[in-house]
């Protein structure tokens, strides 16, 4: 009994075995190609499968993420006879997994040459200057055929780069040079724009120096013309309430006197002394009045009279 126990302990670990290896887990964005008895039978999409054992095998485990891959520099001729080198970058996808395990061999070496050969075509009837200004053209004619090409192999090519155009060392030389002059043509261009810029916002600003110092006088004459103004209404008023204390002086003094009745001798003593105090100034002609000519006539006739005496 014993050796029949330990057979059947056998047959069931490998039967078990043989049960956990037909399990198969298929992650996501993958797909595993399954042939039975060497013949396509399915695609397994992400999850949990269980496979025939011994019947069933899993030929080819397929990415569906996208993919980028970098090709090699190729040489490529232009219209006007120029060679120059041109590496690319295609980023492409698998959309369906049979056709890209039993389409092509070497899938990726068939992109390849593919792209070179599409390259060549499409630089090959554009000029040096054509080519280096138009490679989203380039890009896009090239995606365009590798997509239609690719579809037999479940491949689609979202797109393709031109990743670098290297002409020959003279031309390059040559388009150097050519770089340096344009930029030192902008680089006069922007310094004379700036020097114009400058030009005018000094001019601008002296405009609106030139027109605040013209406010400033202005505003200055006003003020002096104000204090003036100020000054000769202030020096008339002094001169009109002087006028007035004058009068109102005068006016006292008549009032005075009137109210003081002065006899008619401190009248004529009072006339006389406002007689001496006329002839004492400067005036080379005196208006004497009449009642004064009078008694200067009396006291003539007075003296001659003492003489004859």
């Amino acid at each position: 009994m014993e050796p029949l126990i330990y057979v059947l302990i056998v047959v069931a670990v490998i039967v078990l075995a043989a049960i956990i290896a037909c399990i198969k887990v298929v992650p996501q964005a993958s797909a595993f190609i399954i042939e039975r008895l060497g013949t396509y039978h399915t695609t397994w999409d992400a999850g949990l499968h269980l496979k025939m054992p011994f019947i069933d095998r899993v030929v080819k485990r397929v990415s569906l993420k996208e993919h980028v891959v970098d090709f090699p520099p190729q040489p490529v001729i232009t219209k006007d006879n120029v060679t120059m080198q041109i590496d690319t970058v295609v980023f492409y996808r698998i959309v369906d997994p049979k056709l890209f395990a039993y389409g092509v061999e070497r899938p990726m070496m068939a992109i390849e040459n593919l792209t070179a050969t599409t390259l060549r075509n499409i630089i090959g009837d554009m000029e040096l200057d054509s080519t280096l200004t138009s490679r989203d053209t380039i890009n896009g004619q090239i995606t365009n055929v590798l997509d239609v090409a690719t579809d037999a192999w479940g491949i689609k090519i979202n797109r393709v780069e031109l990743k670098n155009i290297m002409p020959p060392r003279e031309i390059q030389d040559s388009m150097e040079k050519q770089m340096k002059a344009e930029r030192e043509r902008r680089e006069k261009i922007l310094q004379a724009e700036g020097e114009k810029k400058s030009a005018i916002l000094v001019a601008e600003g002296e405009k609106a120096s030139a027109i605040l110092r013209a406010e400033a006088e202005k505003e200055s004459a006003i003020l002096r013309a104000e204090a003036v103004k100020e000054a000769k209404i202030r020096e008339a008023e002094g001169e009109a309430e002087a006028i007035l204390k004058i009068q109102k002086a005068t006016a006292d003094g008549i009032r005075m006197v009137n109210e003081a009745a002065p006899t008619e001798q401190v009248l004529k003593l009072k006339s006389y002394e406002a007689f001496e105090r006329a002839a004492d100034g400067k005036a080379t002609k005196i208006i004497i009045p009449s009642e004064i000519q009078g008694l200067t006539s009396l006291a003539a006739g007075i003296t001659e009279a003492v003489k004859n005496d």
